[in-house]
């Protein structure tokens, strides 16, 4: 079949590479000159099964009121005038109980530990290089009760299949010894040896030109006005300047501008965008700056050495469809950065990003086919579209090809 796939992000690009493995001729369409160059742009970098436990729990309501009005909370969310916040918002409330936090937590990890063997097994057979690191993923935590909830999510994920150990303060700086240098005292950790790290962008990128090596046509710098449906399928895609472009099944992967494409066709899916930020400091021969990959759970922040830079990204900002920068905000991450690692690089040199990451209430993604008979949907990553982009693809492509999939893939069909 022609498989239009719409949007050039790890999502997109990793969707086209399996489609094209299947056999299909497959085209790409992207508003920007380039791949990854939104959410992928510059993301936490971390391939992290071990961070399956939904934002959605028993404890996040408090939480969250505790939050409000603070400009560098790890979770903001800005009320608006938006329909669509406050449905996804109550969306949200009721994934906090603990049954279905555990129902999401399982649905996370099966996707998530597909698509890092997947992942694997794609580096292997290309030999794609993106700053990768096979040194696991440590969460660390300086406060106790952090620490205290962190003991059981680890023993459920641990039943998974996601071997997240739970390690002593001790353990932590051996597995990490440039922590010895933070001005904060841990009490304890976890660490998932298994875990990766790597450039998101520089994946993408690398792939993408693999995937045009194998016959994949990508079209830059167009953008999509409509779909154009008759009956039950879609019958093409008009392009900004009114081209149409028609194909025999398409694959909605616009990260969270998925949903305001598919809304005039009466899909509704519940996807909001959750702005995340970064900043990513050079380091240089005196740095002293993790080797391991960190998550800092009480600030919902992660640290990844990416070659000569330490990316530092996370939190989530609930304010619509706005990128802009958020000073404050980026002054958070940094000093949480230069807390723990006092002396991690160029800080002045620091370069400050945001993205909007697409977010089901429940952190599960949407992978698979609408009430329209051709066109597919794989978005709804959240915080982990790194993690489960090649999963994704994988599933996405047994979906489009009428196979059976290696995972059950109920879980997270569209609703």
């Amino acid at each position: 079949m022609r498989v239009a796939v719409l949007g050039a992000g790890v999502v997109g690009v990793t969707a086209a590479w399996y489609l094209a493995e299947a056999g299909h001729e497959v085209v790409v369409i992207e508003r920007q000159p380039a791949a990854a160059q939104e959410t992928s742009f510059a993301n936490g970098g971390q391939i992290s099964v071990s961070h399956a436990e939904p934002w959605a729990g028993p404890s996040a309501p408090l939480k969250i009121m505790k939050w409000l009005g603070r400009e560098d909370a790890p979770l903001l969310w800005r009320l608006r005038a938006d329909s669509q916040q406050w449905a996804w918002g109550l969306s949200f409330l009721r994934q906090c109980t603990a049954a279905r936090m555990h129902a999401n937590v399982v649905a996370i990890l099966r996707l998530a530990l597909y698509s890092r063997a997947a992942l694997q097994a794609l580096r292997r057979d290309t030999g794609i290089a993106y700053e990768q690191q096979q040194r696991g993923i440590l969460h660390i935590y300086s406060d106790a009760a952090e620490f205290a909830h962190a003991v059981p999510q680890a023993a459920l994920m641990r039943e998974y299949g996601c071997e997240r150990v739970v390690k002593s303060a001790a353990e932590c700086l051996v597995i990490e010894p440039a922590l010895a240098q933070s001005r904060v005292r841990l009490v304890g950790g976890t660490y998932t040896a298994s875990d990766e790290s790597g450039d998101a962008c520089q994946f993408t990128l690398a792939l993408a030109e693999r995937c045009a090596g194998r016959g994949v046509e990508f079209h830059y710098g167009l953008g999509i006005e409509t779909l154009l449906a008759e009956n039950d399928r879609i019958a093409g895609i008009r392009l900004a300047g009114g081209e149409t472009l028609k194909a025999d099944a398409y694959v909605a992967a616009l990260g969270s501008y998925t949903p305001l494409l598919l809304r005039p066709l009466g899909l509704r899916l519940p996807v909001y965008p959750a702005k995340g930020y970064s900043a990513t400091i050079p380091l240089d021969d005196d740095s002293v700056a993790p080797f391991v990959s960190l998550t800092d759970d009480q600030h919902k922040l992660v640290f990844s050495r990416l070659g000569q830079r330490l990316r530092i990204a996370g939190t989530a900002e609930f304010a619509g469809y706005d990128t802009g920068l958020n000073e404050a905000r980026c002054q958070a991450l940094l000093a949480r950065a230069l807390t723990l690692f006092p002396h991690a690089g160029r800080r002045h040199e620091v370069e400050f990003w945001a993205g909007l990451r697409p977010a089901t209430p429940s952190n599960v993604p949407l992978i698979g086919a609408t009430r329209y008979r051709n066109l597919f949907v794989d978005t709804g990553h959240g915080t982990l579209g790194w993690t489960m982009a090649c999963g994704s693809g994988r599933l996405i492509a047994d979906l489009v090809s009428g196979r059976t999939p290696e995972i059950d893939a109920r879980d997270y069909l569209p609703r």
